[in-house]
């Protein structure tokens, strides 16, 4: 039986930290509607925690799904690297099922174990899914071959312990904490294990407490635009996701964002703002933990033809709101888990 395995493989040591190159490549949302199929994913499937627009890495680093990597199905699929256990002489069977939801649908699959390796990093004794039979289409368009969940272990399947955790466990790590670079070029986006480079960043590090260990929930004061706060009036709840392309939020909120920067729905139920009034849009500042992070125009929109520029912005069926990487491009992002807290710093 051949299946796709959902992990990340091997890079670079440098600097007492690991780091794992990452390369952009085109969301889903571009490759559905490249291919016809993006209205029909929208009346399908709501946009929540569990239905993503990640970016096409060959390996998608998700830093809330399920520790656990899991993603499609038993069937050969050309356009993806499938993992043959047979092959490895390592790999051992534990006899245990899987299942995992996602929004689109739920992964059915199996439990194994072998050794892991993420960038130089080698775990011998890893247990991970195998997927046996994948969730709709969704993961037959993406161009990553599985995901490495970043999450806390309260999400991972039937309590297996993470990768990350067990890097952690086998002192593989110099520090308990891993962070994120994304890069606005196709190459250049990095995620870091077991440090933080300077590098990437400008200014001082706030730090901000995580309010729920299971994805890396933060509070959230408010959002500004034009000076006036227009969302998440009184405070709200936040992930910060690498896992979603676009910032989400509950639909009331985002439809008041939509209006003040002029965005207006098309056809396939995303928002349009004409590229060229891009320059005179206003930032949209987010206000977490006293400190206000603005987001210009040029990060929140992204072109789809000459005149029509794509609102970052998006709905969520939930009260959750999702920072993906439209605000994680702007701020490089700080997973720390000694700590239980999420550092924001201005990315270079």
């Amino acid at each position: 039986m051949q299946s796709l395995v959902l992990l990340c493989v091997v890079l670079a040591l440098s600097e007492g930290f690991t780091k794992l190159p990452l390369e952009r490549g085109k969301k889903l949302r571009e490759i559905l509607r490249e291919k016809g199929l993006l209205r029909h994913f929208f009346q399908h499937h709501r946009y929540d925690i569990g239905t993503k627009f990640p970016h096409a890495f060959p390996n998608l680093i998700d830093v809330v799904a399920e520790p656990l990597p899991g993603v499609v199905c038993g069937m050969p699929i050309p356009s993806h690297q499938m993992f043959n256990p047979s092959q490895s002489s390592t790999y051992r069977s534990t006899g245990q099922n899987l299942s995992i939801h996602y929004g689109t649908g739920d992964m059915e699959g199996i439990v194994g174990c072998d050794t892991v390796t993420v960038a130089s990093l080698m775990d011998t004794n890893q247990l991970f899914g195998l997927s046996t039979t994948e969730p709709g289409q969704f993961f037959v368009h993406v161009k990553f071959d599985g995901i490495l969940g970043l999450g806390y272990p309260s999400l991972a399947a039937d309590g297996i312990t993470p990768v990350f955790d067990n890097l952690v466990n086998e002192s593989l790590l110099e520090q308990n904490l891993f962070s994120v670079y994304l890069s606005c070029e196709t190459m250049g986006s990095v995620v870091i294990f077991g440090g933080i480079d300077e590098a990437y960043f400008t200014g001082s590090i706030n730090w901000i407490p995580v309010s729920y260990q299971g994805y890396w929930q933060i509070s959230m004061d408010g959002i500004i635009v034009n000076g006036q706060e227009i969302a998440c009036s009184g405070g709200c709840q936040a992930i910060v996701d690498t896992g979603t392309s676009l910032v989400a939020g509950p639909p009331s909120d985002i439809g008041d964002i939509q209006s003040a920067i002029g965005a207006r729905q098309n056809t396939y139920g995303e928002y349009n703002v004409n590229c060229s009034y891009i320059s005179a849009m206003p930032d949209v500042v987010f206000v977490i933990n006293g400190v206000q992070y603005p987001v210009s125009a040029s990060a929140y929109t992204e072109q789809n033809n000459e005149e029509a520029c794509i609102s970052g912005f998006q709905n969520t069926s939930a009260d959750l709101w999702i920072l993906g990487d439209v605000f994680i491009r702007v701020y490089y992002s700080i997973f720390d888990r000694a700590n239980n807290r999420v550092g924001l710093a201005k990315a270079v």
